[in-house]
C-alpha cells in the first residue's frame, strides 16, 4: 500500500510517499519540503495569510516531485494523508482541500493526521527507530509537552506549557537578540562562542515537582539582561546572553525528560520536533538518559521540521493499527486546535513502562 502524505499546518510546505507490506515498518520511498522561512524572515515570525497563499503555489509540484523520485504514478497511490490540526486555519485548508480533491480524482480515501502524532511517530523513519512503550518529549515553536506512549493512538499527557513553548522562548530571544527567523537555530550558532554561565537567568518550574513547563519568564529576564547591556552591548555579551539562553531552556528540557522517564519507569525517550535538532540538547540528553539506563531516539536532522514524511508515516502506521479512520465521502474540516490526547484510545493503564 502506497500513502502520500501532505503537510501544511505552518510554514513549511510538505509532501511524501510511504509504503507499507504486511507488517514491516513503513519505508520512506520520497520526499520534498519547501519552507517559507525567508519569505516570513522580513517580518520577523509567520504571517498566516502569506502562509497559506505560498503553500497553493508549492503543494502540486511538490507531489509531481515526490511521485517522480518514488517511480510512482499517481494512480497507484492507495491512500491520500494530510495534516487536519493543529496549525494555522487557512494553511490546514490548502493541505487538505487538495487531498481531498485528490482523493475524489483518483477515487482514493484520505485520512486527516493529528500534526503533533506525526511528530512523535517520526522517529520511526531513523535507521535507529524506537519501539513501544516509551516518554516522548515532543519539543517545537508552539508545542512543549511530555507524553507516556504505549503503542499508535494510546497517549497520556504527562506535562506540557502553560504559557510560551520552548521554540518561542528560543525564537523570542533570538528576536530580543537581533537574530533573524528562525531564531533558534540563529541563537544556537550565537552560543557557540558564550559563556552558558555568564548571566544567572530563571528556569522556571524546574523545582516544582511537576512535569509541566513555562517560559515566558525566561524571555523577559532575557529582556531585562539587555536593558541593563545598554543599547549596543558587544559581541561577546550578546555571544554569553544566548549561551545563557540556551542552557535554561535545555536545562528544565533535560531535568523534565529525565523525571518523566524515572517516575514511568520507561527505558526509551523520543525527542521530536524543531527543537529537537540542538545540538546541546541531544548531548545533555543522551548522557542524563544513559546515566539512568535508558536511551533517546531521534527522527532524521532532515525531518525534525515539520515534513510531509511524517503525514504519510502517522498515516500508515494508523493504518497498520488498524486505527485510521478513512474518508471517501469528499467531505473534511481542520481543527486549528486539537489536543493530542483526545486521540487516545483506551486509556493507560497506571502502571511503570517496561
Amino acid at each position: 500500500m502506497k500513502i502520500i502524505g501532505i503537510e501544511s499546518s505552518c510554514d513549511e510546505t510538505g509532501v511524501a510517499l510511504v509504503e507499507t507490506r504486511d507488517d514491516a515498518p513503513p519505508r520512506l520511498l520520497a520526499e520534498a519540503l519547501h519552507s517559507q522561512a525567508a519569505m516570513h524572515e522580513a517580518y520577523g515570525g509567520v504571517v498566516p495569510e502569506l502562509a497559506s497563499r505560498d503553500h497553493i503555489r508549492r503543494v502540486l509540484p511538490l507531489a509531481r516531485r515526490v511521485l517522480v523520485e518514488a517511480g510512482c504514478a499517481l494512480a497507484e497511490v492507495d491512500v491520500v494523508a494530510y495534516t487536519r490540526g493543529p496549525g494555522l486555519a487557512g494553511a490546514l485548508l490548502v493541505g487538505a482541500g487538495v487531498a481531498v480533491a485528490l482523493g475524489a480524482a483518483l477515487a482514493r480515501p484520505t485520512l486527516g493526521v493529528h500534526h503533533l502524532e506525526g511528530h512523535l511517530l517520526s522517529p520511526f523513519l531513523a535507521d535507529d527507530a524506537p519501539a513501544f512503550p516509551f516518554v516522548a518529549l515532543l519539543v517545537s515553536g508552539g508545542h512543549s509537552q511530555l507524553m507516556r506512549v504505549e503503542s499508535v493512538g494510546r497517549y497520556e499527557l504527562l506535562g506540557e506549557t502553560i504559557d510560551d513553548a520552548a521554540g518561542e522562548a528560543f525564537d523570542k530571544s533570538a528576536k530580543l537578540l537581533g537574530l533573524g527567523y528562525p531564531g533558534g537555530p540563529a541563537l544556537a550558532r550565537l552560543a557557540e562562542a558564550g559563556d552558558p554561565a555568564a548571566f544567572a537567568l530563571p528556569r522556571p518550574l524546574l523545582h516544582s515537582g511537576k512535569l509541566d513547563f513555562s517560559f515566558a519568564g525566561l524571555k523577559t529576564a532575557v529582556a531585562t539582561q539587555l536593558r541593563k547591556l545598554g543599547p549596543a552591548p558587544d559581541a561577546q555579551a550578546r555571544s554569553d546572553l544566548a549561551a545563557s539562553t540556551q542552557a535554561a531552556i535545555v536545562d528544565v528540557l533535560v531535568a523534565k525528560s529525565l523525571r518523566a522517564l524515572r517516575e514511568t519507569g520507561a527505558r526509551r525517550l523520543v525527542v521530536a520536533g524543531g527543537v529537537g535538532a540542538n545540538a546541546l540538547l541531544r548531548a545533555r540528553l543522551d548522557a542524563g538518559a544513559a546515566k539512568q539506563g535508558a536511551r533517546v531516539h531521534y527522527p532524521p536532522f532532515a525531518l525534525c521540521t515539520d515534513n510531509g514524511a511524517m503525514i504519510a508515516l502517522a498515516a500508515a502506521m494508523r493504518l497498520q493499527a488498524g486505527m485510521a479512520d478513512l474518508r471517501s465521502d469528499g467531505a473534511f474540516d481542520v481543527r486549528p486546535r486539537w489536543p493530542l490526547a483526545e486521540l487516545a484510545a483506551p486509556p493507560l493503564l497506571q502502571r511503570p513502562l517496561p
